[in-house]
């Protein structure tokens, strides 16, 4: 129930910071529709963004948690807070230097990322200038991970799950002054700044509330910070294969013409919700639990956390994929077909969302598979599987761009997320303590037939709804219909119980 409590409340609030990340979107395509400004500042965002989930939320936290929840098991908070409060001076010791070297080097960080930019000067020129005001928001948002990072491993999950919100409202109250300041990309830019700010002192306000003692001390480069890193040197790459591939698609959907990088983007955005709410909740609150079972060696208790994980995982992950399959137009069409996002640049965004959703269930698995790694600070078995994924990324995505265009790239990152959870599952079936059990593999075959189910139903709502109802109402009736669909399905085929709930609920509410 522990388990169920955190992920429940990870996810609700990533769901709550979803929806307003949709009204941002929606706002931005209407704003910024699909072009060269758009290609810009998305560029812009992808940079530190990437940066922060590969290193700070990616490599960072899934090697100081578990050492700092080790010291917490061991040693007590006082060794433990001061190990963490060491580890924050490290961490602005380190990223206030490269922050300043990369706003100098921007130019030719620019040209790496999107060399498809040099042969077009607006692009190119605007991507440097927004690049420069967003940059800085990867060392406020690494200090603010630190500090989250701290906050889970002493099960207080709400304050770093809330945090992505403060972003989304910083981003939609931008838009808003965007007249005044020029241009929405140049507005933009200044709102992911200001978001960096905001959420960093978000933070500092929740540690202090939770009277978690850190103090600034100077860096000491002692034993501890260098396991930390490292454990984080291959975490790099391990952590955050993901968001390598997707920021590889950056790098190739760059040499296309404009509009792919917006393409990608919007679709993407869409394919987040899922893997935001329920990859993000399951990481964020197995990786600590876990870290914990293995240290006290209750290999029981980490097979438990393992297997209702993935149960987890892939009871929202299906559903989700085989929707996008069926209804991607509508969904695309409802949020964002309006202002300068024109019907073209629907079909274009629904059919890489299709592709993307290939390889949905197995990204959201892989942060299970990946715990498993991390909790025995292993980080060296992930980054192996993920270079070779990342590798096979790129060449399936250069190969076919030659004939599908942009859809290829979508492609090639489905195959490689499920080409990267095969290679894991073959590694971990091999440990102690973290096989499958029987519930694991009947809810799995149930939920793919309720999931198979729910697919078939709404290509008929399609037929049956899509020329009476304008894309909006449709997107609404057919997300209700395919909800209703499923969980009928999963309560039908018992893959949940109603007990179950029951007892949850009840529970929680004493």
């Amino acid at each position: 129930m522990k388990l169920v409590k955190a992920m429940a409340t990870v996810a609700g609030l990533t769901g709550l910071s979803r929806i307003f990340g949709f009204i941002r979107d929606i706002m931005m395509a209407a704003v910024l529709g699909v072009g060269p400004i758009a290609d810009a500042f998305f560029v812009a965002l992808k940079l530190p963004n990437f940066f922060r989930r590969v290193t700070a939320e990616g490599a960072f936290s899934v090697s100081f948690i578990p050492l700092y929840t080790e010291k917490l098991e061991k040693d007590g908070t006082g060794e433990a807070d001061q190990f963490a409060s060491n580890a924050f001076a490290v961490m602005l010791a380190v990223l206030v230097p490269f922050t300043i070297l990369c706003l100098w080097v921007m130019p030719w960080i620019i040209y790496a990322i999107a060399p498809g930019f040099s042969e077009d000067p607006v692009r190119y020129n605007l991507a440097v200038e927004l690049s420069r005001v967003t940059f800085p928001y990867l060392l406020l948002m690494s200090l603010t991970a630190l500090l989250g990072g701290v906050l889970n491993a002493r099960n207080r999950f709400a304050p770093f799950a809330a945090a992505p919100i403060l972003f989304n409202l910083c981003l939609i109250a931008a838009l808003f002054v965007s007249p005044a300041i020029g241009s929405a990309g140049h507005a933009l830019a200044w709102g992911v700044f200001a978001a960096g700010i905001v959420q960093f002192l978000w933070l500092v306000y929740s540690i202090q509330r939770a009277k978690v003692r850190l103090t600034f001390v100077m860096p000491k480069f002692g034993a501890d910070i260098k396991k930390l890193f490292k454990l984080m040197g291959p975490g790099v790459i391990g952590a955050g294969v993901v968001h390598i591939n997707l920021f590889a698609d950056l790098i190739i959907a760059s040499l296309l013409p404009a509009g792919a990088i917006s393409y990608l983007y919007y679709a993407d955005r869409l394919n987040q919700l899922p893997l935001g709410m329920v990859g993000i909740a399951v990481g964020t609150a197995l990786l600590p639990m876990l870290s914990k079972a293995v240290a006290a060696s209750n290999m029981d208790e980490a097979r438990h956390l393992f297997n209702r994980s993935l149960e987890v995982c892939f009871l929202f992950s299906l559903p989700a994929a085989f929707a996008f399959f069926a209804v991607a137009p509508e969904l695309i069409s409802g949020l964002f077909q309006r202002g300068a996002f024109e019907a073209h640049d629907s079909s274009m965004t629904a059919t890489v969302l299709m592709l993307y959703a290939i390889g949905l269930p197995a990204y959201i698995a892989v942060k299970v598979f990946s715990s498993v790694f991390w909790s025995q600070q292993d980080t060296m078995t992930p980054v192996k599987i993920s270079i070779l994924c990342t590798i096979l990324n790129i060449v399936i995505a250069l190969s076919l761009i030659r004939f599908i265009g942009v859809f290829g790239i979508a492609l090639a990152t489905g195959i490689a997320g499920w080409v990267q959870l095969i290679l894991m599952h073959l590694r971990v079936r091999t440990m102690d303590g973290f096989s499958f059990d029987d519930r694991f593999k009947r809810a799995f075959v149930r939920m793919l037939v309720c999931s198979s189910l729910m697919y078939f139903v709404l290509k008929w709502g399609v037929m049956m709804l899509g020329d009476h109802l304008a894309p909006v109402p449709l997107m609404v009736a057919l997300v209700f219909l395919g909800a209703g669909i499923y969980g009928l399905g999963i309560l039908r085929f018992r893959v949940i119980q109603v007990q179950d709930l029951k007892q949850y609920f009840i529970k929680n509410r004493r």
